[in-house]
């Protein structure tokens, strides 16, 4: 399992320092099964790497699409050993109208004889020169449990208003279940400015359960100003 990490990080290293471009990377060994899938559209790079060995089968999917003036990068990245792992990564950027976008989405999903699930999704809209940035991060990791992440932002900047959304999932099992949801949404409109932050972080033992739910909303209009963050930690 080590080696199967250590070798698609090496990969995604590599890819990353491409530009623009689709890439996927699928390998298996010891009747493993991996797939990858990755599509980018417009001013977008996306990036699909899965990796199984010993049985198990990978799954990494990632999209990435820009409009106008947005930026869209996707990452997804699943590796297992005699388990399961789904990694699954959506980026969307539009910018419209002299506004600006950025959405950037990070997947991970790794897994030694359970089952991982990871999605992320990133979305951000700028229009009539607003500034929308978006980050999302859901990483699961499971040894013979079941591990859940799933994390979801979206930002929206409106007539001049600027938002920023950053939304992180973590979960984390060892012969248990975890499961980690966040969604932050952030909404600034007429040269207004809002931030939100989400994090949540579940870590579940042998034979037991945790998980954490986080919501975080931002918004502001008319040149106001409006902050949130939540946190969330669940160990169990």
């Amino acid at each position: 399992m080590k080696r199967v990490l250590a070798t698609l990080v090496t990969l995604s290293l590599v890819a990353v320092a491409t530009a623009q471009q689709a890439v996927a990377i699928a390998t298996s060994s010891n009747g493993g099964s991996a797939s990858a899938n990755a599509t980018a559209t417009g001013n977008a790079d996306s990036l699909a790497i899965a990796g199984a060995t010993n049985g198990g089968r990978a799954v990494a999917n990632s999209d990435a699409r820009a409009t106008g003036t947005g930026y869209a990068v996707s990452r997804a990245v699943a590796a297992a050993d005699r388990g399961l792992a789904i990694s699954n990564s959506l980026a969307d950027a539009r910018g419209l109208a002299g506004g600006t976008a950025v959405a950037d989405s990070e997947s991970i999903a790794a897994t030694v004889g359970g089952i991982a699930r990871s999605d992320s999704a990133a979305h951000a809209d700028g229009v009539y020169f607003g500034h929308a940035r978006s980050r999302s991060t859901s990483t699961a990791l499971s040894r013979y449990g079941v591990a859940v992440s799933d994390s979801h932002v979206t930002s929206r900047g409106l007539f001049g208003g600027r938002a920023v959304g950053n939304s992180d999932a973590q979960a984390t099992t060892f012969g248990g279940r975890s499961t980690s949801r966040t969604h932050v949404v952030s909404d600034a409109r007429y040269f207004a400015s809002a931030a939100a932050n989400g994090l949540g972080i579940s870590a579940g033992g042998p034979c037991r359960a945790a998980a954490s739910d986080v919501r975080a909303e931002s918004r502001a209009t008319h040149f106001g100003r409006s902050d949130s963050n939540a946190v969330m930690i669940r160990v169990r």
